[in-house]
């Protein structure tokens, strides 16, 4: 387990420091009170819910995740992944977050990108506590409302050419 020994690494006023577990998946904060863990998982939850706070951000998660992530909820007794698109790395005073979106048709997609990555940093550094050092955001598609279900109707009928 590393310590964060040097001034004002990982010491906030209230003389807290950060360690990173032993086990590679949770994050320690240590204070004189006591300590606690916050799980990799937990900052990959936090910074989901924070992704998806954003008007215009209609899906999580590339292709196949979706997909697999569709089948899973249709699956009894399956949950669906409550991270799913979301992929993070925590360190022991830092954390970087990947996202994969699909966006709504009609929107600027840079300013979308930006209002998730500001969400994204302002809730996982009030939740966790860590220093948010990037989020990287992938849009891989855009959905047009009606899409699916345009789809399944026409391709039913005659077909479309002669």
């Amino acid at each position: 387990m590393s310590q964060d020994d040097g001034p004002g690494t990982g010491r906030g006023g209230t003389g807290t420091m950060r360690r990173r577990g032993a086990d590679g998946g949770s994050s320690e904060l240590v204070t004189s009170g006591g300590r606690t863990k916050i799980a990799d998982t937990v900052v990959a939850k936090v910074a989901t819910m924070a992704a998806r706070q954003v008007g215009g951000v209609h899906e999580m998660g590339a292709g196949m995740s979706r997909t697999i992530g569709s089948v899973r909820e249709r699956l009894p007794g399956m949950a669906s992944d409550a991270t799913q698109g979301v992929d993070v790395q925590v360190g022991e005073r830092q954390a970087a977050v990947d996202i994969d979106l699909v966006v709504e048709y009609g929107l600027s997609i840079p300013d979308l990108a930006g209002a998730v990555r500001e969400n994204v940093i302002s809730e996982v550094e009030h939740m966790c506590g860590l220093e948010v050092v990037e989020v990287n955001i992938t849009v891989d598609d855009v959905h047009v409302a009606g899409e699916d279900s345009e789809d399944s109707g026409e391709r039913s009928g005659e077909p479309r050419v002669r």
